[in-house]
């Protein structure tokens, strides 16, 4: 389809949606889930222009400290000479949704400026609804958004693509990199290249960062050998552990709170820590200096990485070790190999497969965190998934949906795991229908489990007033799900 008959579909579906009529087709999914949250944000698709303007004098100083100002030249290399070719415009924003750079063709930039596609503003999804560089900030990947795909009406003239930026130290969002244009300028290749353009950056980033830990290592070894044969190692501002000495285990990355003069090193020792000019020195002690038991925090709910916390040490977890710990959580009496044997494989399972992901599990997390016979967690435990269950049994609604994140181990075909899952969420969703409170279900349906369940949004569309701004998004949503 070209791109004018394009936008007069999506501009008739826009109409249908929003006035509450009966659409003949849908929004995409990545459309229909920001208008909803832009909806709830309370952004109005009337609105004139971008709610929040920074003052000039703050850009200039977020400007000047932004990890992304050091990658503007390969920025500019690779999006500005197309841009002005394209009648385009580069814009660079940072993790808020502010505009910081706007590079591009004058005449481009004039039409720009109607609508506030300009620097110091604020295109964040809960100031400006749904646009390429707010949706890819709230999403955390690439987008396309074409003409009446944004949620305000007087931004449907203008088609953008974007792409965010991590930074390749902490892995945070640094911003977002954005291409747009008006709408006769689209072109299908845009969301690949604001993608390589975003991963150029992170890779000169990454560039940088290696250089700079090479710097910090020359200039600080010297504290680390003044150490002599006592153990210690060198860190970087963020943690990160640069060299320790003698070879010892540590984790890549400590957490070093400000001002800390001491941090637990996750396997039941503390560590002194010392500022220096460039990160940190920090004297391990010889033998473990037990506090009573480590601390595990599990984080098991959702789609995203399955995380254990153990002291001040994270963990990315695999599945499979995600799933032992769950089901460990969940039965703290303990279980045999051949129990948890058919609870993660049922009748096709091996004890000895168990056993062995049980002694790498106990290397990873470190002493005094599992037991044997039966194996159990024996380290304070905490996590996501008890927390939501205990919230539920107290009657607590509103903590149980602070604290869910989505399905337990949504990717697991562990049998048993499958069953919790399903009686967890099937438990949350009865306990919020029978609430019979309107705001609660509107909070599980922006869940990843309520946002798919036709019960949810027909209660919305029953129990909210008629002028809630939400209800044009929860009746495009509940005619997706019926047909």
């Amino acid at each position: 389809m070209d791109s004018p008959e394009q936008a007069r579909r999506l501009s008739r579906l826009y109409d249908d949606v929003l006035g509450g009529n009966r659409a003949p087709d849908a929004p995409r999914p990545l459309v229909a889930a920001s208008w909803e949250r832009s909806l709830a944000a309370a952004v109005d698709p009337e609105l004139d222009a971008p709610p929040v303007i920074v003052d000039h004098d703050i850009v200039e100083s977020i400007r000047e400290n932004h990890p992304l100002r050091a990658v503007l030249p390969v920025l500019r290399q690779t999006l500005t000479t197309i841009a002005d070719e394209a009648s385009h415009i580069m814009i660079i924003t940072d993790a808020q949704g502010t505009i910081l750079w706007r590079e591009g063709a004058a005449d481009v930039r004039r039409q720009a400026d109607r609508i506030a596609l300009s620097e110091g503003a604020v295109w964040s999804e809960d100031q400006i609804g749904t646009n390429g560089m707010g949706t890819a900030l709230a999403v955390g990947g690439p987008v396309q958004i074409h003409s009446a795909e944004h949620l305000v009406r007087r931004i449907h003239d203008w088609t953008c693509a974007a792409a965010p930026v991590h930074d390749p130290d902490t892995g945070k969002l640094l911003g977002a990199v954005d291409v747009s244009g008006p709408l006769r300028t689209v072109h299908p290749a845009m969301v690949a290249l604001v993608t390589a353009a975003a991963q150029l950056a992170e890779g000169q980033l990454r560039v940088r960062m290696a250089a700079a830990d090479e710097m910090l290592r020359a200039r600080n070894m010297r504290h680390l050998m003044a150490l002599g044969d006592a153990p210690g190692a060198l860190l970087t501002p963020t943690g990160r552990v640069l060299a320790v000495q003698p070879l010892e285990w540590l984790p890549d990355r400590l957490v070093v709170p400000d001002g800390a003069d001491r941090i637990d090193l996750g396997d039941g020792r503390e560590g002194m820590i010392e500022q220096l000019d460039e990160g940190f020195l920090l004297r391990i002690p010889g033998t473990p200096v037990r506090r009573g038991r480590p601390s595990l925090r599990l984080k098991v709910l959702g789609a995203g990485q399955p995380i254990a916390v153990v002291g001040g040490r994270e963990i990315a977890l695999t599945l499979r070790r995600a799933e032992v710990l769950a089901l460990l959580l969940l039965h703290p009496s303990g279980l045999t190999a051949e129990q948890l044997m058919l609870q993660l494989y049922g009748d096709e399972g091996n004890p000895t497969t168990v056993r062995a992901e049980m002694h790498r599990l106990r290397n990873l997390l470190g002493g005094g965190v599992l037991d044997t016979k039966p194996y159990r967690i024996v380290a304070d435990v905490t996590g996501d998934v008890t927390d939501v269950q205990k919230a539920l049994r107290d009657g607590d609604l509103h903590a149980a949906l602070e604290l869910y994140a989505g399905p337990l181990l949504a990717r697991s075909d562990a049998p048993a795991l499958r069953a919790e899952r399903d009686e967890l969420d099937a438990t949350f969703r009865r306990a919020v229908l029978d609430a019979e409170d309107s705001e609660l279900v509107w909070r599980f349906a922006q869940t990843p489990t309520g946002a798919e369940d036709q019960e949810i949004f027909e209660s919305l569309n029953a129990g909210l007033p008629p002028d809630d701004p939400r209800r044009a998004a929860v009746a495009a949503r509940l005619e997706r799900l019926v047909d």
